[in-house]
């Protein structure tokens, strides 16, 4: 069964899950490790428990086809139920799993990690299409579900942020769901450690704490696109895979970066002053690239603006459903995009 939507929230939420083979996979590796953990806390109490948690890479499972069979219908030492946590998930192991499901015997739940499986997928096919089975995608979290997580998480930690810290938040996460957290638990850390700390986090803690790695790579990235700059593009794209970020993402920025030219744009066509009409974005334009979106205001057309936006949409629809390496479908949109440049 392959869930999404209201089907998959219901699955999440449920005290246990109503299928006992899970597949978890999709670009992000943190998302689907969390998901993984919080299904197998359903079954088990302690996952620390040797005697109550298997877990296996995909490469031990096909070197010894026995050994998720001997494992899923093991009997258990504790007299606790037990569940069986299998890594790195690929089409290698289709046959194995489809054995231990198969089976009369009644096996211990499985959850099985998995990447960026294709629609082609042999292991993603069997986890859609049995009726015992159940396939979770995981992506990128972004707009609501990014604010949720960011203000999820800032509480859990004994903080709030408030507005504008938010939005810059938005604006500089959106890869890994592991590297949010990591960045908001640090983020949380500099806010309770700052002199006459109110608890509230503000967008200047926010530039202080983590206006770096991931702010860095994507403005550099974003202004690249839009200056043209074909030689910036392929440097910031390759440092922005490193730091974690997907081409989503990426692509979701670079539409955000239109989009705020195109309002620029806009108001400066009703007869607003370049600087008046950027001076009223929010959140506002950091200093460092000030000059540079105004430069790419007087620059872009209005025309040039939307189909750079619609180039930007096609390419994230064609990131999620077509099977094709993200990565690359990312680098050609942007370089398309960025032929606008030179068009004045």
């Amino acid at each position: 069964m392959k869930l999404s939507g209201k089907r998959l929230d219901e699955f999440l939420r449920a005290a246990r899950p109503s299928k006992n083979f899970v597949l978890v996979y999709g670009p992000d590796q943190g998302l689907v490790h969390e998901r993984a953990k919080d299904l197998a806390g359903k079954w088990v109490v302690n996952l620390k428990d040797p005697f109550a948690v298997s877990e296996f890479a995909a490469d031990q499972l096909k070197s010894d086809l026995a050994r998720l069979s001997d494992a899923a219908t093991s009997l258990s030492l504790t007299g606790e139920d037990q569940v069986i946590w299998v890594r790195d998930g690929g089409d290698k192991i289709t046959d194995i799993i489809k054995s231990v499901i198969e089976d009369p015997v009644k096996a211990w739940p499985i959850i099985v990690e998995g990447g960026e499986l294709a629609p082609r997928s042999s292991l993603r096919k069997l986890f859609e299409s049995h009726d015992k089975c159940a396939a979770l995608a995981c992506y990128a979290d972004e707009g609501r579900g990014l604010e949720r997580v960011i203000t999820e998480t800032l509480r859990s930690e004994g903080v709030t942020a408030d507005r504008e810290a938010i939005t810059y938040l938005m604006e500089m996460l959106g890869g890994d769901r592991l590297v949010i957290r990591g960045e908001l638990e640090k983020l949380a850390l500099y806010a309770k450690g700052k002199e006459a700390s109110t608890g509230v986090i503000n967008g200047e803690d926010v530039l202080s704490c983590i206006g770096n790695s991931s702010m860095t790579s994507l403005d550099e990235l974003v202004y690249a696109v839009g200056n043209g700059n074909q030689p910036g593009i392929d440097a910031a794209l390759i440092k922005a895979f490193s730091d974690g970020l997907n081409a989503v993402a990426i692509i979701r920025a670079v539409q955000r970066h239109f989009h705020r030219l195109h309002i620029v744009k806009g108001q400066m066509e009703q007869g607003d002053s370049l600087d008046k009409a950027v001076s009223g974005l929010r959140p506002p334009i950091f200093f460092k690239w000030k000059d540079a979106f105004q430069r790419q205001a007087n620059t872009w057309s209005l025309e040039r603006i939307n189909g750079a936006l619609a180039l930007s949409t096609e390419c994230e629809a064609q990131c999620k459903t077509t099977g094709m390496p993200a990565e690359v479908l990312c680098n050609r949109a942007l370089m398309r995009i960025a032929q606008g440049a030179r068009k004045y």
